[in-house]
This record gives structure tokens, sequence and C-alpha cells, in this order.
């Protein structure tokens, strides 16, 4: 049944990818797509359509039948968080483009899927037991509606992604560009993260340090990749392996914060390798392909997606969270580094919701913290849940 999920999971990466390229086809095919680019007589987009609502089911199938392998929700590690993070944005695509019918939406947001469903599969994907502070339905329940409400709040920054990068003009120099072009970088960071882990994977790279941890115990630390930054008070045990140049505080997860570096880094070189071949800035690149997008069409998809996603959103990474946290530590809040997190996006999200109903932030400025939000999504899920150690560490 582990095998079986697993092939599931594949089968549904690879009709994401074949999403990817139908929907890409619909709206750069002069001879297939309609003036608008959209779904109306368009069969390109239509097998788009299918591939993803495919790829939604055999994703779906993978995670009941890793639930039934597990004995629980596999939504206990990075892992299987994250790969039900890609299968949740997938599910809100299938939602959404029902209603809107915009091709370009599928273009940018099957890739999506594809690199975090990627990036989930960089981690270990072993089925283990949960501890005592997960054995509770409310984690399932917390846990899922978290992911549901990023997954439709993704939607959301696609479409704010694909407003700016069509209404920006990238022939100048402006603080527009500069923040898309960083927008962009981050990522290719992503990218440079999946390319690199399976570099050294393949290498068969592997370095050990003991360490002083958190709580000042000896504790043993494995990097997969050549150590920049070394575990507090660390003393390498691999002969020939790379000696970091500093050492991190015991608060620092400092393996998983030398991965962070090692994907900036290649996401810098990534970046600068399209500068390069392509002459000009990478948001330019991409601009051509959406000259017949309609900017008032994904402006309203953006704000739908929201407001759709942030009420998810709040029951699962507050309500049901503070009520398993009862459950697993008797108390219903803790400023934990991920609590605290969940609190900054839940404000950020009413910030938007209340800017663009009373104040009239429509159109770029609105696209922009549609962007933000995501960023701040992928920071926690990213740096805090890698890097800083909590009671959240064993994710």
């Amino acid at each position: 049944m582990a095998e079986l999920s697993g092939n599931l999971l594949q089968i549904a990466f690879f009709l994401y990818l074949g999403a990817t390229i139908t929907f890409s086809v619909s709206v750069t095919g002069r001879k297939w797509r309609n003036r608008q680019g959209e779904m109306s007589g368009n069969k390109w987009g239509v097998i788009g359509y299918i591939f993803a609502i495919l790829g939604s089911l055999f994703s779906i199938g993978y995670f009941l039948t890793r639930w039934s392998v597990a004995g629980h929700a596999p939504v206990s590690n990075m892992y299987e968080y994250m790969t039900f993070f890609g299968i949740a944005i997938g599910i809100a695509f299938v939602i959404l483009f029902a209603i809107y019918r915009s091709n370009y939406l599928g273009m940018f947001t099957m890739p999506i899927v594809m690199l975090i469903i990627a990036y989930a599969s960089m981690f270990p994907g072993e089925i283990s037991p949960l501890i005592p502070a997960l054995q509770s339905n409310w984690l399932t329940i917390h846990v899922i509606t978290v992911a549901l409400g990023q997954g439709i709040l993704t939607i959301g920054m696609a479409a704010g992604l694909i407003y700016l990068i069509r209404s920006i003009d990238f022939t100048k120099t402006s603080k527009q560009t500069i923040a898309m072009e960083i927008t962009l970088y981050a990522m290719l960071s992503l990218v440079g993260y999946i390319l690199i882990g399976s570099i050294f994977n393949a290498a068969g790279y592997e370095a050990s340090f003991s360490y002083i941890n958190e709580n000042a115990e000896e504790a043993t630390m494995v990097y997969p990749m050549p150590a920049f930054v070394g575990p507090n008070e660390g003393t390498l045990l691999t002969e020939g392996a790379l000696s970091p140049a500093i050492n991190a505080p015991a608060i620092i997860r400092a393996n998983d914060l030398n991965t962070v570096i090692w994907s900036m880094l290649t996401g810098l070189v990534l970046y600068f390798l399209l500068r390069l071949i392509f002459r000009k800035k990478v948001g330019a690149i991409l601009q051509p392909l959406l000259r017949r997008v309609s900017l008032q069409a994904v402006d309203e998809i953006s704000y739908r997606a929201i407001a759709i996603g942030f009420p998810v959103f709040t029951l699962g990474g507050l309500v049901f969270a503070m009520i398993w946290a009862q459950y697993a530590w008797t108390r219903f809040w803790g400023w934990d580094p991920k609590e605290v997190w969940a609190l900054i996006t839940f404000l950020f999200y009413a910030a938007y919701l209340h800017l663009r109903l009373s104040k009239g932030w429509h159109g770029e400025r609105s696209a922009w913290l549609c962007v933000i939000g995501f960023g701040i999504i992928m920071f926690n899920l990213v740096f805090v849940n890698l890097v800083i150690a909590g009671l959240h560490s064993y994710a």
C-alpha cells in the first residue's frame, strides 16, 4: 500500500506536468487560442483542466492510501505537509477555474503545484508513528484546514503575480521591477534547493557534527550539504568534509539554515544565468506570454481567492490550532515561533481585506499584497518551520 501511495503521487505529478504544458500551449499557441487566451473555443485549455482534475484525483488517492497505511492523517512531518499543501493548491485551482475559466491562471498555478510537491520530495518520506502530542483528531482537523486555506490563498498569489508581470514596465528600473525580480529570484531559490539537494543526494554527501542543543545536551547533527554554518559548539566528525566558517546559536537548526543558504546561492546562479541567456529581466521574459490577460479579471480572481482562503486559514491556523494546543500542551497560546507567524499571517490578510474593501486598494497595490502574503506563508513553512527551534520543530 505504501508503494501504491507513492505511485499515485508520481502519476499526479506527471498529470500536473501535462496540465502545465497544455495550459501553456493554450496561451502561447496562436492557432489554438481565442483573442483572450481563455477556455472558450480552446481545446487545449479544456485538456489542461482535465489533466488538473485527474492530477487532483490521483493526489487525493495518494493521501487516502497513505492515511490507511500510517493509521493517521499524513500531515505530521515536512514531507507529508508540503505534499498536501501542493495537493491543496491543485484542488483550489480546480474549483476556481470552474468559475473563472482562466488558462493563464493554469499556466502559473500548475508549475507551483509541481514545485511544492518536488520540494516536499527532498525531505524524508518514511512513515513513522506519531509522538504523543500529535495523537489527536484535532491535529488532523487543524493541519488539513490550514493547508486548504493556504492552498486557496496561493491561488490569490498566482493571480496577483500574473497581474504584476503583465502591468509592470520592465524597460525601466523602478521599485516595482526590483521588487518583482526579487520575488522571482525567491521562486528560483526554491528550484535551486531541489536542484542542489538532488545533486548532493546523488553524490551521497553527508557530514556529521556533535554539538550542544537548545537543552544544553550533547547531540549529533547530520548535514546533507557542505557546511557554511555549523551547529552550536559543533565538532566535525566526518573526515574530509568542509569545516564551517561560523557556528549558529543553539536556538537555530544549523543544518537547515545551511540548506537555506545553499538554496539562495543556487537560486542566485539560476537567476543570473537567465539574465545572461535572455539579456533581459526575468519578469520581462514572462511578460510577452501575458499580453492578452484581462487585468480586471485576474484582479477579481486574486481578491475572491483571498476572500475564500482567509476564513478557512483562520479556522485552521488559529481556532482549531488553539483547541489542539490546549489538548497537547494544556494552553491555548504560548507564543511559539509558528504560533506567532500564524498570527502575523492572519493579521496581514485581515489588513488586505480591510484595505481592499474600505480603502479601495485594487489593482497593483492589491496584487502586491497577495504576493507578499504568500511570501509570509512560505517564510513560515520554510524558515520558521525548519531553522528556528520550537514546539513545532518535529516538522
